[in-house]
């Protein structure tokens, strides 16, 4: 399992190892989105354990439309930046690298301190009830077609946040293009009816995320490692799949590859599954054939003999986990030592709410 702790560079970035702490929803925030002291400790523990990167939860980068859930962290903000800055201090004091995801809700968003209204590439509304333990019930409205000018707010709203991710001290950013968040939801033919330029074709629909990348990388230059996330999965339709199998994703990923992203992370259900139908190539194998960049792969991977054999076989660069984190901090050192795993408890960790509890700190 040699492959797990190999150096590895993504941008202008030394990694230590190849173990990336995957992003979680945590709600753990103040209501206004500023990170407090559950939250330090939080992320701190990950860096401590070993782990050469930290993934934040999806942040929201506007005080508009952006923020899904209640409590939820937010970089949008002096007040957000100041507050993040020690918290990121304290995660690249250990060795680790501490990247923000830039996350907006669109469609699926169920907790918004500064709006009701939920906005998506065309009027929509997700498959599934809003979830308890992100305290959400009921059904998702319909969410309101963004106008031409309301997308390029959106995009001013991802740079500014880019922006104040570099002043806190940030390793990079990666934004959320994925799980059926907005920028997914240009990207999937079910959300996105547009007859625009953003609308129609897969070359079309991809077209946004191609945008949005070059905006932010013209805002925080070189030094900042910048990265996007992509899925096919959604989190109220954890079924769909690309319509157009492998050949959306040669033309999705070779737009991205085309780009001056970083690296593509990739979220599927199993990252070593055939992403495509049987016989056929993983979501990673792809992003890393028609992307050319590095790849981070994340889904069911917190065996450490699985993650290896990824690594060993080419398809991924990098190995992101969460449930394992969840369960275990400290989950590169123990591998390393040859220390047994603890097992992930769903019920002590997501209920009542997906708050930090005290026991997770005591770690």
């Amino acid at each position: 399992m040699n492959e797990l702790f190999a150096r590895g560079s993504i941008g202008n970035h030394i990694l230590k190892n190849r173990y990336i702490v995957g992003p979680m929803t945590r709600v753990s925030s103040e209501e206004d989105g500023t990170p407090n002291e559950r939250v330090r400790q939080y992320y701190e523990r990950f860096a401590k354990g070993g782990f050469a990167a930290v993934i934040t939860e999806g942040v929201y980068p506007d005080t508009k439309h952006s923020q899904a859930y209640r409590y939820q962290g937010g970089l949008a903000t002096e007040k957000h930046a100041s507050a993040w800055a020690p918290i990121v201090e304290g995660v690249k004091s250990h060795g680790a690298l501490m990247i923000a995801q830039l996350m907006h809700g669109g469609a699926q968003t169920q907790g918004n301190h500064y709006t009701d209204v939920t906005v998506a590439p065309s009027e929509f509304s997700p498959p599934a009830d809003k979830v308890e333990v992100y305290y959400g019930s009921g059904a998702f409205p319909t969410a309101k077609e963004l106008s031409k000018q309301e997308i390029e707010e959106v995009k001013q709203g991802f740079v500014q946040s880019a922006k104040l991710a570099s002043q806190a001290g940030f390793s990079g950013v990666e934004l959320h293009g994925a799980n059926g968040y907005l920028l997914d939801e240009f990207l999937s033919e079910v959300s996105n009816k547009r007859t625009d330029e953003y609308g129609g074709s897969v070359e079309n629909r991809v077209r946004l995320l191609v945008e949005l990348i070059e905006e932010v990388r013209e805002a925080v230059g070189t030094e900042m490692m910048l990265g996007i996330r992509i899925s096919q999965l959604k989190a109220t339709n954890g079924s769909y799949v690309w319509p157009g199998g492998e050949s959306d994703a040669r033309i999705i990923f070779s737009a991205l590859g085309k780009t001056s992203a970083d690296y593509i992370h990739i979220s599927d259900i199993d990252a070593a599954a055939p992403g495509f139908g049987e016989g056929t190539k993983t979501m990673a194998q792809a992003a890393k054939q028609y992307a050319n960049k590095p790849i981070i792969t994340c889904g069911d991977l917190g065996d450490p003999e699985k993650a290896a054999r990824v690594l060993q076989q080419g398809e991924a660069d990098y190995i992101a986990v969460a449930r394992q984190a969840l369960a275990n901090p400290d989950t590169p050192n123990r591998v390393k030592e040859g220390k047994p795993l603890g097992n992930f408890d769903g019920k002590a960790v997501m209920t009542p709410q997906a708050y930090v509890k005290d026991f997770e700190l005591e770690y």
